[in-house]
């Protein structure tokens, strides 16, 4: 296990200087990063232009250039946002708490609609329920989330007036903007379990545990549900790292004030140091996700932990 967890370490640590580079070069492939600062409404002489390359260290070297933007973005330094004027770690780390609360809501709301209609759906294979398992599966990976939006804030908001159209507060702020987050992933959740839990029943151990005359209910969880886990559980960890970046279309569409927001906001003003400093989260926040996917494999599936 302790050699599994030491080769994804090294792995990340490739891909993170990956990203990094890329990141890099995308900041610099615009252009002129100085124009984002001294734009043509501020007259600009060519002692400034000069003044203004050195402080941002334009001056030097391109390797050179990278290697000290990879110290302070280490450091935690991703420059001043250009639009806003602050500090945009800062600003990173206000939204934040917004989008974990938006996203962990919704992750679990996938998991918990998702995985039992899965196995439901498998157990009852070839009935009504299986019938509208797979078809709540096929609304939910057909129909975009910005549509889901929109109709949801149509029915409920507009026309029923239950429930608020946008901004974060108290629980009622929370059903649409985690309904519309949470229903693709919990299609797709129940799809793949369906999928893996159909294999698992048509397996000879699991026909050999019927005919010593053991319950339904320990087949279907203890013996199932437990070894058809692991394309769910790549899935789920793909989606908790996703719904970080996936509260774009989410926090745009009812105005909810964490990342994904700020990072249409960031794109919109050109902002290139709160661009990066976002793309480096985003990729860290995969990273973590994609590690502790790996790490349950080995609890999960002993022969993994082996291998």
């Amino acid at each position: 296990m302790q050699r599994l967890i030491l080769r994804k370490l090294a792995a990340i640590v490739v891909v993170l200087f990956g990203l990094t580079l890329l990141v890099f070069s995308l900041s610099h492939a615009t252009g002129d990063p100085r124009y984002l600062y001294m734009t043509q409404y501020t007259r600009t002489t060519s002692e400034a232009w000069e003044a203004q390359g050195k402080a941002m260290g334009l001056d030097k070297p391109l390797i050179v250039q990278y290697i000290i933007w990879v110290g302070n973005a280490v450091r935690g330094d991703f420059g001043d946002s250009v639009y806003y004027q602050r500090n945009s770690l800062e600003m990173i780390l206000e939204a934040l708490p917004a989008t974990l609360q938006l996203s962990g809501i919704s992750f679990l709301f996938a998991i918990a609609l998702g995985m039992p209609l899965g196995v439901l759906s498998a157990v009852k294979r070839s009935t009504v329920w299986d019938y509208l398992g797979r078809s709540f599966a096929l609304l939910g990976q057909s129909v975009p989330p910005f549509w889901i939006a929109i109709v949801l804030v149509l029915i409920f908001s507009v026309q029923l007036e239950w429930l608020p159209t946008s901004r974060r507060g108290d629980w009622p702020h929370y059903v649409l903007p985690v309904a519309t987050l949470g229903w693709l992933p919990a299609a797709g959740l129940l799809r793949l379990t369906r999928s893996s839990m159909l294999e698992v029943l048509d397996s000879e151990y699991v026909k050999l545990a019927k005919a010593k005359g053991v319950s339904s209910l320990n087949i279907v969880w203890k013996h199932a549900f437990r070894n058809a886990l692991i394309a769910p559980l790549t899935f789920a960890m793909i989606l908790l790292a996703g719904f970080m970046t996936g509260t774009v279309v989410v926090e745009t569409v009812f105005a909810w004030p964490g990342i994904g927001r700020l990072a249409v906001n960031a794109a919109l003003n050109t902002d290139f140091p709160l661009v990066t400093g976002l793309a480096l989260v985003f990729g860290v926040v995969f990273l973590i996700a994609s590690l502790f996917a790996d790490i349950l494999y080995g609890i999960l599936d002993p022969r993994i932990r082996y291998e």
